[in-house]
């Protein structure tokens, strides 16, 4: 396998500075924690913040310890002042980006200062990766932290292999558009080749957003843009299920399960484990079991709460506030309903070596993980798969991503108190065979998706896109390429040229007056039709009147409507009229204008197009949110309305059209090639029905493709301008 750097905010080590000694330890926290085991266990290097400041060291020490992280632990460390660490950490990341994004939009704040400050950490991270990086490396980077960085990248490797995950919920599209520099971020983003998240929902708010903001389309989680492919995908992150499942059998484990269970007796176990932080949902757990034992007095001193609770940006006004309200609320609860010899609520405010961890979940008859709002929340899955009796009981909060995956888990909507005080009934009441009947299915779940088949999913997609792209690639017009179709070109006598207009020979808009052929383009399809040699034919969704009103001075051959109208050149010009290709009507357009203008009347900024034989309701000028929406709800209606008319509904980019059925570019196309036998072919379009022609063309014809998207062409090109560039060639 390929090297791999993994980069993230801070290293799986800890670098501390204590009484003038350097310390190192092993970091907390999620992805620290489950990746640890993997990377040792590939040829890689991670890159990060060690957690001391330049501030604090002198060169010397700065020195050792990137000597130290690099011999000992593959890690490469990034150095960041603490003014970095106060603007880029403490504020930019935890003030703007983590409410925002867990959808506590009251808490963000936007400061420009704070914004220039992360530009500048992701930059420095940028500037460790070049000085580390090898050209065939694997680079994934990791979180909110760090979410310019693919862009910066990309613009230097433009053929490095870039994966990203985002750990935390991504907003929905009407919390993230609040973001002030929310276009710069989803840019950032796009230079990666794999985008991951926890769950479906995240990736489509994602999608909406680079839709909505940036233009782009997307199909199954893929994005084209930048002239590459870019894949969307849910991956939801796994733990060390072996590391959490043996925990019981461990002798340190074992010493710390008799300590708690000396000091507890037989009472059942309520656990709380969290990071001190608003999005966790502590205080209204707190007040649930508050609510509790006032409606069941017969359980106090029989069951007791330990809320673990971690020190979390213990700097941020927020979290000191919280931490206040915490401290409160468990000292009524304690005052209120505790005895002498028994305490409701068991408080430790700090983090829990491994060993207490494991003994907590071990021991504890309840999980109660109740975040208003989570990326993943792994303590959940820990939880369940230190149970290997499989008697416990988890209640999980249906905001947090790992409910997804652990829907046997007692699933509460977090701010409802009634259903969170019934769950906890209900887990108290449980009996353990229906424990063990839930339990087991979802440990077996966690057993086959850990940690690492997690990683090695989500680097398999990024390799399988990589190779994607390169077949794309290699369906590029290449230089060879080019110069054989010019040379061909040349050599033949019987040339036969078809052309879509709309996005091929100038970029696409919607209206008449707004694609109107510039000088260039009238000059050079006027070279290109007076060759004797050459056929020229313009296959357009256009009306014919525009079509005429636009070329009908050239010697062009024109279908207009997708082939209802046909206009053939003839030399010397002019003389010949437009015909039909067949007797149609447009009587049913009387059933299907009113449906149309409905549509416009509710869908600010689209309008209609009415052609002799269809109608078209535009979208591109309207909200595209909006008009998503109403789009759906219109081929909804149209396809039933036109089941007995005869008639065909086909949706393209940004409209949706109706006309008569069996109309289409393949069956013109047909006409022209069955008209001579020529020596040379070369068709050029770019949306959907262009790929008509290129199906139905002989083998050795040119078939050319504008946009780097999957098709029947046999090429692509980049733009509209390369389209030009090789008119220009043909024509000299």
């Amino acid at each position: 396998m390929k090297r791999l750097l993994i980069v993230s905010n801070r290293l799986p080590i800890t670098v501390e500075k204590r009484k003038g000694n350097l310390l190192f330890r092993q970091s907390t926290g999620g992805l620290a924690t489950g990746l640890r085991s993997f990377y040792r266990s590939y040829d890689s290097i991670w890159i990060g913040w060690s957690g001391i400041t330049l501030d604090k060291i002198s060169t010397e020490e700065k020195k050792s310890i990137e000597t130290k992280l690099m011999s000992e632990f593959n890690c490469y460390p990034i150095f960041l002042s603490q003014n970095n660490i106060e603007k880029h950490y403490h504020g930019f990341c935890n003030k703007t980006i983590w409410p925002l994004f867990h959808s506590f939009t009251q808490y963000a704040v936007y400061e420009k200062g704070l914004w220039e400050s992360y530009r500048q950490a992701n930059k420095l991270f940028f500037d460790a990766i070049i000085e580390k990086s090898e050209p065939d490396d694997i680079i994934w980077i990791h979180d909110y932290h760090l979410m310019l960085l693919p862009k910066l990248l990309r613009e230097k490797l433009s053929n490095a292999s870039i994966g990203f995950f985002l750990h935390i919920p991504f907003p929905t599209f009407e919390i993230f558009r609040l973001l002030p520099w929310r276009k710069e971020i989803l840019e950032g983003l796009l230079g990666a080749d794999v985008i991951g998240f926890h769950t479906y929902d995240y990736a489509r708010h994602f999608l909406s957003s680079v839709q909505r903001l940036l233009g782009y389309e997307y199909s199954w989680g893929q994005i084209t843009a930048y002239d590459r492919i870019i894949n969307t995908d849910v991956f939801p992150m796994g733990i060390d299920y072996q590391l959490f499942s043996k925990a019981a059998q461990d002798p340190g484990v074992q010493k710390e399960v008799t300590k708690f269970r000396k000091k507890l007796s037989d009472r059942k176990i309520i656990l709380s484990i969290d990071r001190l932080d608003y999005t966790k949902g502590i205080p209204q757990r707190l007040e649930v079991f508050d609510n509790f034992l006032k409606k069941n007095p017969e359980y106090k001193e029989k069951v007791s709460l330990i809320l673990v609770a971690v020190p979390s940006r213990t700097q941020v006004e927020h979290y000191k506030l919280l931490k206040k309200q915490v401290d409160e609320l468990i000292g009524k609860i304690n005052g209120e309903h505790g005895t002498i010899g028994w305490v409701p609520v068991l408080y430790l405010y700090r983090s829990l070596p491994f060993s207490s961890l494991a003994a907590l979940y071990s021991i504890a008859d309840i999980a109660i993980v109740t975040p208003l709002r989570d990326g993943m929340n792994l303590i959940a899955k820990e939880y369940i798969a230190t149970k290997a009796d499989g008697k416990g009981v988890l209640i999980l909060s249906e905001m947090a991503g790992a409910s997804n995956e652990l829907g046997e888990a007692i699933i509460v909507n977090p701010n409802n108190s009634n259903e969170m005080l019934e769950a906890l009934e209900k887990a108290l009441m449980m009996p353990e065979k229906k424990q063990i009947e839930h339990n087991k299915p979802m440990q077996e779940r966690l057993k086959r998706y850990s940690v690492v088949r997690w990683a090695e999913e989500f680097i398999d997609r990024l390799l399988y896109t990589k190779k994607l792209q390169s077949e794309m690639y290699t369906k590029m017009l290449t230089y060879e390429v080019r110069w054989k179709l010019v040379s061909d070109y040349r050599k033949s006598k019987r040339r036969l040229l078809l052309f879509d207009y709309d996005g091929t020979l100038v970029p696409f808009f919607g209206k008449p007056e707004e694609a109107k052929p510039s000088n260039e383009i009238l000059k050079l399809l006027k070279k290109l039709a007076e060759d004797q040699k050459n056929e020229v034919v313009l296959i357009s969704g256009r009306d014919k009147d525009t079509l005429e009103s636009w070329f009908g001075n050239l010697n062009l051959s024109l279908v207009a409507e997708y082939g209802v109208w046909l206009k053939e050149s003839v030399r010397p010009p002019g003389g010949k009229e437009w015909e039909l290709i067949e007797p149609l009507t447009s009587d049913w357009k009387e059933k299907i204008r009113p449906i149309l203008e409905l549509h416009v009347d509710r869908t600010p900024g689209s309008f209609i197009e009415e052609k002799n034989f269809s109608l078209a309701w535009h979208y591109r000028k309207a909200d595209l949110g909006l008009s998503l929406m109403r789009a759906r709800e219109l081929m909804d209606n149209l396809i039933n309305l036109t089941a007995n008319l005869n008639l065909e509904v086909l949706e393209g980019n940004k409209v949706i059209e109706v006309k008569n059925a069996g109309i289409n570019k393949s069956r013109v196309t047909l006409r022209w090639i069955s008209k001579k036998s020529w020596d040379f072919i070369l068709a050029v379009g770019d949306d959907w029905t262009d790929e008509d022609i290129f199906a139905v063309l002989p083998d050795e014809a040119y078939s050319l493709k504008v946009g780097l998207t999957p098709t029947k062409a046999k090429f692509n090109l980049n733009s509209v301008m390369d389209v030009r560039l090789l008119l220009k060639d043909l024509g000299r």
